[in-house]
């Protein structure tokens, strides 16, 4: 699914180019519960009432909470920021539930951060919405283990998108990981879906409630 008309040519696009043009496309805003009702209930009549899979790639917060000390952080924009990056998760695993249960199996795999771990400079509310979100995770495969839905996360390194470019530093940020990490170089974004198939595929059926670090090993450095 996708939230506006600009995501949804730009998915379009990108399925004509890995040649599945017929795949189905639904517009929804996940911080409204109508949308996500909806959301479900199209995949339903699209996938025969069931789904495997959910890729939870969501997050938001306005630019002046990315800009400054986070001490600074508005009260407005702090619930902007967790409604939208962390929330959302909660409300579309729980609109997948029922098509997951009737499935037999499912995973969820969602997107973080090592902001959420440690503090990364001008990362700032995003840092304690990944924390959030990493221990959100942690909760949802609890409740939906007994429904043999798995719940994990990749923790990706620092790539060129469009919520990127609202990050200050970000270049430096990416020299820095390219230096320090022990593979001497930056991941890229097929590494890291590799990364969120092999969570969503049979391959991870014994792993839920985890965060999959795909950082070219960046994390484990101390300096």
């Amino acid at each position: 699914s996708v939230f506006g008309e600009r995501e949804q040519r730009e998915v379009s696009r990108l399925i004509q180019e890995i040649g599945i043009p017929d795949a189905p496309i639904f517009q929804c805003d996940a911080t409204k519960t109508e949308d996500v009702d909806r959301l479900f209930s199209q995949a339903g009549e699209a996938f025969d009432g069931k789904l495997h899979g959910l890729v939870h790639s969501i997050a938001f917060a306005p630019r002046e909470a990315l800009s400054g000390d986070f001490i600074s952080t508005s009260a407005d924009d702090f619930r902007i920021a967790m409604e939208t990056s962390v929330y959302t998760l909660v409300a579309l695993a729980r609109g997948a539930r029922s098509l997951m249960q009737a499935a037999w199996e499912g995973a969820i795999v969602t997107l973080t951060y090592l902001g959420g771990e440690r503090v990364v400079p001008r990362y700032n509310v995003m840092g304690v919405c990944k924390a959030a979100l990493e221990s959100s995770l942690r909760y949802l495969a609890y409740d939906l283990g007994p429904d043999n839905i798995r719940v994990n996360a990749v923790s990706a390194g620092p790539i060129k998108t469009l919520a990127a470019q609202g990050i200050q530093g970000f270049s430096s940020m990416l020299e820095q990981v390219a230096e320090r990490s022990p593979l001497r170089r930056r991941v890229t974004a097929d590494e890291v879906a590799d990364a969120a198939l092999y969570l969503l595929s049979p391959l991870a059926r014994g792993v839920t409630g985890e965060t999959l670090f795909v950082d070219a090993g960046y994390h484990i450095m101390g300096m």
